[in-house]
């Protein structure tokens, strides 16, 4: 149990390293609408470059409390907290889960550590800087509240999970009512379950449930079509693909998840092949539940045409339960090769935040994101700077312009009519303006267009490196 909770510690502190990062993919979206949140004092419109995302705003509110107290220069680092806090308290649920199921201490440490070392949780959804993380640690905290107050038949257990999904509510999308209704369909296939959860008193407090999503969706003016918004997310992922596409999605997404639900899952799965089970279960009503939990809220996602790995992040603690369980009962053996590999894993995660991505950000994509913003305020200095790119990579250089000119106007997307300043494109479409610099990016682009007087500040260019 000691080398348990040391290498438990060892996985927490492999985030660390991951704060100094520069940004990543689309974590712009978090630390552009933050900083407009903040300096507009809208704290109910998540915006970026000025416009509506039409997406809720708690994880801003989170960005805006930790960026005041470190500093907004450090509001990229102010992300990465909030994102790797809430993956960590992720992981607590599920110790809190499995000792209240299980009854064992020792087994809820090995489970939150075949949790906390899935390959895609360690090495990077659980500290990259989206919204997946925090919408997790509510929804699977309203799950496993959920779930021990149906057990323990208590009423305080299930108004905190009431409070809990509705935070999820607030964080992303309605998605998080299907894995709290899946797992509540799950605990109703038991009488006892259902005496409970069937009470009058246990159907006044799941009744609130409605509470949040219809004060948030229909009482505040300003959030008119953010329904429709969150419903259009979840439809767009129903969205059909061709046969051939479908086709290869439904045998891939399997093998995608079991590799990156490893080691713990691909463990699990070769001891249930070789059918090495040397203890029986003591609790089996609590493994099946599990079980079926898994089954019905994986296989939407593995038969719909569209959808990542990421949006079944709520439901890794499961699937971390379902493989410790069996590699536990599996022997002594079992759980000493298991734990190897989570060591392993961790060891590589040291590696990859301390050498492998930093070089690949100094060399590769990063740090010319921050080169490319300073060259481009340099460029654009006393002229208004519009954005006309959604791209990942615009939202990376954005985030820096908007940064070093935190106590000034942040970049926005153009107005109707505009006939003198700078435009960043994804093209060089002449009706936009014309062409002042092509500025290379790690295989990709950005244009820097202009109109009127603010034309006279340098002649049209090719640059292959922005100047350091």
């Amino acid at each position: 149990m000691q080398r348990t909770k040391l290498l438990l510690i060892l996985a927490a502190l492999s985030f660390i390293p991951s704060l100094w990062f520069y940004t990543v993919g689309e974590e712009g979206i978090y630390t552009i609408s933050s900083m407009e949140m903040w300096q507009s004092k809208n704290w109910l419109i998540q915006t970026m470059y000025g416009l509506s995302l039409q997406r809720p705003p708690l994880m801003n509110w989170f960005v805006i409390g930790v960026s005041n107290l470190i500093g907004w220069s450090h509001v990229v680092m102010a992300i990465r907290i909030v994102s790797a806090a809430a993956t960590l308290g992720m992981v607590s649920w599920l110790y809190w889960l499995s000792k209240k199921l299980f009854n064992d201490r020792s087994f809820a440490l090995f489970t939150s550590l075949a949790c906390l070392s899935l390959v895609d949780l360690l090495l990077y959804r659980g500290w990259l800087s989206y919204t997946d993380p925090l919408f997790s640690f509510f929804t699977f905290g309203a799950i496993a509240t959920l779930w021990v107050a149906t057990v323990e038949r208590n009423k305080g257990w299930l108004f905190a999970s009431i409070l809990l999904i509705s935070c999820a509510l607030l964080t992303k999308a309605l998605t998080a009512y299907v894995f709290y209704g899946s797992v509540g369909l799950v605990l109703l296939m038991k009488r006892n379950h259902r005496s409970f959860l069937l009470s009058p008193g246990s159907l006044l407090v799941l009744l609130s449930i409605v509470i949040a999503p219809i004060v948030w969706l229909t009482s505040i003016p300003q959030l008119n079509g953010q329904g429709s918004s969150l419903l259009h997310e979840i439809m767009r992922k129903l969205s059909d693909v061709g046969g051939i596409e479908y086709l290869e999605r439904f045998f891939i997404y399997p093998l995608d998840a079991a590799w990156r639900f490893g080691p713990a899952s691909l463990i699990a799965l070769y001891l249930l092949w070789r059918r090495r089970e040397l203890q029986s279960e003591t609790a089996i009503d609590h493994y099946k539940s599990a079980v079926i939990i898994a089954i019905l809220t994986v296989t939407p996602y593995w038969l719909s045409p569209q959808g990542g790995i990421r949006y079944l992040m709520p439901i890794y603690p499961i699937v971390a339960l379902i493989s410790a369980r069996i590699i536990w009962r599996a022997g002594e053996s079992a759980r000493n090769l298991a734990i190897n590999w989570f060591a392993g894993v961790i060891v590589f995660k040291f590696v990859l935040v301390m050498v492998i991505f930093p070089y690949y950000q100094t060399h590769v994509r990063g740090e010319n994101y921050v080169i490319a913003a300073r060259h481009i305020i340099q460029k654009t200095a006393g002229y208004p700077l519009y954005v006309y790119d959604f791209r990942d990579v615009a939202e990376s250089i954005i985030t820096q312009i908007d940064i070093d000119r935190f106590s000034h106007s942040f970049v926005t997307s153009p107005p109707a009519v505009w006939d003198n300043g700078f435009l960043l494109s994804p093209d060089t479409d002449e009706s936009k303006g014309h062409l002042v610099e092509k500025i290379p990016l790690g295989g990709d682009q950005i244009y820097l267009l202009c109109r009127g007087t603010a034309c006279q500040q340098g002649s049209p260019e090719q640059v292959t490196t922005p100047p350091k």
